[in-house]
């Protein structure tokens, strides 16, 4: 099916690749109702969401073929068995070094303005690790590629996060202010690689996926 980057595939599991701007599950309305979901369904009818990525982020989906793998994944996620690791392009400068750093910040809904999410002290214990591994700039910007890895698993968690340090993502339309939107024609969120020990067979599996957003072109504030 041209509509579905297949990365892997067994009797009791897939992994996808999520394009951005598609949504993991049907939305409300007849115009969300096409999804990464629903188009496994057509090809694999036994096909289940075990977790999702946002709408604007890309990358690497994980989907159980039938319910007894959907809750052994499930829980393997709950346990924190499965180790997820993303790529981002963030604004401004971070050094670039071989130890990874931690964010520490409790998050939690920011009612107001749902469904954005918002660091508190009162939210739930919310941990990112991030390692910075290249940055470019001019003279009027700057921009950091990093490696991260949430070490939980909260709505919003990377995009907030990286913008309470001073750092957000590179065109966030949600958490971004209007030169942090302008710089890149989408979100440079991508979930590259997730690494898990299959349920079934035993097997160490380690998929992986590049970025694509490398060949966009990143703009200067104005």
């Amino acid at each position: 099916m041209p509509d579905i980057d297949l990365i892997h595939e067994d009797a009791h599991l897939l992994v996808l690749n999520k394009p951005p701007g598609l949504l993991c599950v049907p939305g409300r309305g007849d115009d969300k109702q096409d999804c990464l979901s629903a188009r496994a369904m057509r090809r694999w009818p036994d096909a289940l969401v075990v977790h999702r990525l946002d709408m604007a982020t890309s990358g690497l989906v994980l989907m159980a073929r039938g319910a007894a793998m959907q809750r052994a994944l499930g829980d393997a996620f709950a346990e924190r068995r499965m180790h997820k690791r993303y790529e981002a392009i963030v604004d401004g400068a971070l050094p670039v070094q071989d130890e990874w750093s931690v964010i520490d910040a409790p998050l939690m809904a920011d009612w107001p303005r749902r469904p954005l999410q918002k660091v508190d002290p009162a939210g739930k214990p919310s941990l990112t690790r991030w390692r910075a591994l290249s940055s470019a700039s001019n003279a009027k910007a700057e921009a950091t590629h990093l490696l991260l890895e949430p070490l939980t698993g909260r709505s919003h968690q990377l995009r907030v996060h990286l913008l309470s340090i001073g750092h957000p993502i590179l065109g966030d339309a949600l958490y971004g202010n209007a030169d942090v939107q302008a710089r890149a024609p989408r979100l440079m969120l991508h979930a590259s690689e997730l690494s898990f020990v299959h349920p079934v067979t035993q097997q160490a599996l380690c998929l992986r996926s590049p970025p694509g957003f490398f060949g966009a072109s990143f703009t200067a504030r104005p």
